[in-house]
């Protein structure tokens, strides 16, 4: 999926940046034409990274790999380490189910409804960058109770 989007962006002259572990080079094809190709020791620095290199996060259907990326953003969010977009793209109603995780989660107390929302959620593109243009991230305290 990453090198597909890669290659789209571009076609369409962009500019795209990897960041992949060493480890991983070693197991995976690195994309080969990119723009720039940043190698680092650890998946932390990974991520690290991407987070401070990018205006936000979009994630699309996936493995572990995407729900752990995915979740390190938005607990980054939860406690204002960043004030980033974190968004869901929805396809087919892929992740139907992890939003209902979701709901559980918040229902029986486990996550602020305000820190829930800061997942944005569409099955369309051009309406989840539009969420993420309008996002304004919460001013709550991640601790329930020590307000």
């Amino acid at each position: 999926m990453m090198g597909v989007l890669a290659n789209a962006a571009l076609k369409a002259g962009g500019e795209v940046t990897g960041i992949i572990p060493g480890f991983l080079q070693i197991k995976e094809v690195a994309h080969q034409d990119l723009t720039e190709m940043i190698t680092v020791d650890t998946m932390h620095e990974r991520k690290k990274l991407i987070e401070q290199q990018s205006d936000g996060a979009i994630a699309l259907p996936g493995g572990f790999g995407t729900l752990d990326e995915l979740f390190e953003m938005l607990t980054w969010g939860q406690l204002g380490l960043h004030s980033k977009p974190v968004g869901l793209l929805n396809m087919k109603g892929f992740f139907d189910p992890l939003l209902l995780t979701m709901e559980n989660m918040a229902g029986e107390g486990f996550l602020r409804t305000d820190h829930q929302n800061q997942l944005l959620v569409s099955d369309q593109i051009h309406s989840l960058l539009e969420l993420m243009e309008a996002y304004e991230p919460p001013t709550v305290a991640k601790w329930i109770g020590l307000e």
